[in-house]
């Protein structure tokens, strides 16, 4: 980790430079929004005594979607999409979190396999949210091999996640009592290919970063903070881990499995910009780790069948044999539907969805097969039916890629959420940020700002 001399604490910054006496030197220097280093939607207004800043205005709002009112505007799933747009640089955490705090308030837990999956495809997102970040902060100190290295790494990442979720960064996977569907044969030896080639990146980028000395004089004792002045701000994730704080939610209120893995919680010495970089990429192969463990432990997918379980039947003979009473014996056969009706749930359903039917959709087998099905499927999609949780609140937290990601939901027992509020782990530290850059020099804001990894869809909501 990097050496930095103990840092001056915001409380005595603020003393400094409010008792300090403004100059004619000092000027006003805007920076942003169409910075390219501010991506477009943060204004600095920067007071600065030659190149020092004395004084900051830090502004936000300029990418506010309305995320907590829309999700009161229709159905509990139709939020799920919405969450996709948070960090929308690793949705699927941002989609997990969603669905486990509505899970929590419907009193429901979802199949072990299913809990795998999850964390599977979180750690993943995780992974190609740090990519982006290092990438993207080294690219704007000048690294532009690293970012490019970077991106190719996240590409094979991106294309893991497509042949799973259907898409690559708009996936809404995850579903209110399980996930849409099971992973693609053969995903576990690709995926295994997959980590190795990232770790070889990895590899290869710390041989262009660790020892470059541009690099490191421009991150080393820059944007110093203190573990006491970050949880004060309400920080969390990489930034207050990189003052030695090993505050991590999965480790200290395990959810999901991540009590089943053995993975450590990387902290730094200093809490400069040098050592986020040092915590984000440790990070990185700490979630390789837990990749890896969750496909070996993960419990087996297909659903063993036999007798009239191995029968197919065609959906407009079994719709004929309804019409004149012969269904019996085939309540548990398989239809046989259309490539475009037929589900990706097929023959897993039970591995990756909670069985309560006033909360998860049947299998596309059923819905378009069997009355009873079609009638499930009614319910839970038409208006004023639908998942309804009971009258209460509840709150859930997961670790984002930024920090502690928190959805905090009310419902009033209809189909639509009466509340659903989101705790964006960037946030806090982007109210702190203006006190973060203060005593440091015009330049350090790039890399300082890169730090933060802030993103405007889950900062602004």
């Amino acid at each position: 980790m990097s050496t930095a001399t103990k840092p001056v604490s915001f409380a005595d910054k603020r003393r400094f430079y409010a008792s300090r006496p403004a100059t004619q030197k000092d000027m006003l220097l805007n920076i942003g929004p169409s910075h390219p280093a501010m991506h477009g939607i943060v204004r600095i207004v920067a007071e600065l005594d030659g190149e020092m800043i004395v004084g900051s205005d830090v502004q936000i709002g300029y990418l506010h979607r309305a995320f907590e009112k829309m999700s009161e505007q229709g159905p509990w799933v139709c939020t799920i999409p919405y969450t996709d747009r948070l960090n929308y640089v690793s949705p699927l955490i941002n989609n997990v979190g969603y669905c486990m705090a509505v899970e929590k308030l419907l009193g429901i837990s979802t199949p072990e396999r299913c809990q795998y999956i999850r964390v599977l495809m979180s750690e993943i997102s995780r992974v190609t949210d740090h990519l982006t970040c290092v990438g993207a902060s080294a690219m704007e100190l000048g690294a532009f091999t690293v970012f490019l290295y970077m991106i190719k790494a996240r590409e094979w990442l991106w294309e893991l996640i497509e042949s799973v979720t259907g898409a690559r960064l708009t996936i809404s996977y995850a579903r209110i009592g399980g996930v849409k569907a099971d992973l693609p044969e053969g995903f576990a030896e690709k995926a295994k290919g997959v980590f190795a080639q990232v770790r070889d990146v990895m590899v290869e980028v710390e041989g262009l970063l660790n020892r470059n000395r541009i690099f490191v004089d421009r991150m080393k004792d820059v944007g110093v903070v203190t573990a006491e002045d970050m949880l004060s701000h309400g920080v969390t994730g990489p930034f207050l881990r990189s003052t030695g704080v090993a505050l991590d939610v999965r480790k200290d209120t395990p959810y999901l499995i991540y009590d089943r893995l053995d993975f450590d919680v990387p902290v730094g010495e200093h809490g400069d910009n040098l050592d986020r970089y040092y915590v984000r990429v440790e990070e990185m192969r700490q979630s390789l780790r837990m990749c890896e463990q969750a496909l070996a432990q993960m419990p087996g997918g297909a659903i063993n069948v036999d007798g009239l379980e191995d029968q197919d039947i065609a959906a407009a003979e079994f719709v004929d044999k309804s019409k004149r009473g012969g269904t019996c014996g085939t309540s548990r056969a398989h239809v046989k539907l259309d490539p475009t009706l037929e589900g990706s749930t097929r023959g897993h359903h039970d591995q990756v969805y909670n069985q309560d039917k006033h909360v998860s959709l049947p299998e596309k087998e059923k819905t378009y097969g069997t009355i009873e099905g079609l009638m499930n499927h009614f319910k839970l999609v038409m208006h004023g039916h639908g998942v309804r949780p009971p009258v209460g609140e509840a709150y859930m937290a997961v670790e984002g890629a930024n920090g502690e990601l928190g959805f905090y939901v009310v419902s009033d027992g209809s189909d639509v959420p009466y509340r659903v509020r989101v705790r964006p782990p960037c946030f806090p530290i982007m109210a702190a940020l203006a006190d973060i850059l203060r005593g440091d020099g015009m330049a350090d804001i790039v890399p300082t700002f890169g730090s933060v990894n802030m993103i405007g869809g889950e900062l602004d909501r």
